[in-house]
């Protein structure tokens, strides 16, 4: 053993680091399902950030400190006990708001949230290539519309940047309207961005505050699979 040891100690402690950084710091998460289209694509390799909200002990579901919450507009990965598996999804309500759809529109606290037509982007014209079957929207919440949340300035920091979401145009999957919800403490509602194939918040109800595994923050690397799985050009170390 003690020869193994002196013969295999850089490998094993390499190792020990690997699994210590992916399991307290960051990780990849290899994205199997197009629920998060056109921002996330099937084969990306998404960069999740273990430490944005919480900090725990290596290799342990122990909390050791909170130290900040989801936003509106946070791209999140979360161990869902309804849904039995790993899930990405976009933060649309935080606790205290009020959430409802009609016809694919949000609503946040009885506001409609603003939404523009895109008519070109690589990431539909060149990677998805389906503006027979779908169109797009961009897709941003007004500031000032959650401060009683959060801080002006964390407010700001999110709730302007756009994002794109896809709405097919015939053939609905998932349901395009439900009735106003209020998020409780220690819950949030969150959607796909491929808003009508996404088993999300409404499907498998509100994300529970302690399934948050971290914030995906960039694409690492694209592989596509009707290509070889050939990476993608463009799609390195892109910001979500």
């Amino acid at each position: 053993m003690k020869k193994f040891w002196q013969n295999n100690k850089g490998f094993i402690v390499g190792i020990f680091l690997l699994l210590f950084f992916r399991t307290a710091v960051a990780d990849w998460y290899h994205v199997p399902s197009g629920s998060m289209q056109p921002n996330v694509l099937i084969g990306d390799r998404v960069w999740v950030n273990k430490l944005a909200y919480d900090v725990k002990v290596p290799f342990s579901d122990i909390n050791l400190n909170h130290h900040a919450e989801p936003l509106p507009g946070d791209v999140i990965v979360f161990q869902s006990a309804q849904a039995g598996d790993r899930l990405i999804k976009r933060v649309v309500g935080v606790p205290g708001d009020k959430v409802a759809m009609l016809n694919n529109r949000l609503f946040i606290n009885g506001k409609p949230v603003g939404i523009q037509a895109v008519e070109s982007h690589q990431l539909f014209d060149e990677f998805l290539n389906d503006r027979q079957d779908a169109a797009y929207y961009s897709e941003s919440r007004p500031s000032g519309d959650y401060d009683q949340n959060h801080t002006v300035a964390e407010s700001n920091a999110t709730a302007t940047k756009p994002y794109f979401i896809r709405i097919n145009r015939r053939d609905f999957g998932s349901p395009d309207s439900f009735p106003e919800v209020e998020i409780p403490q220690g819950y949030f509602w969150v959607m796909g961005d491929n808003r009508d194939n996404s088993a999300d918040s409404r499907v498998i109800g509100m994300v529970p505050r302690d399934e948050v595994i971290g914030r995906a923050e960039r694409i690492v690397i694209s592989l596509d699979g009707d290509n070889f799985f050939m990476p993608r050009d463009g799609r390195y170390w892109e910001a979500l």
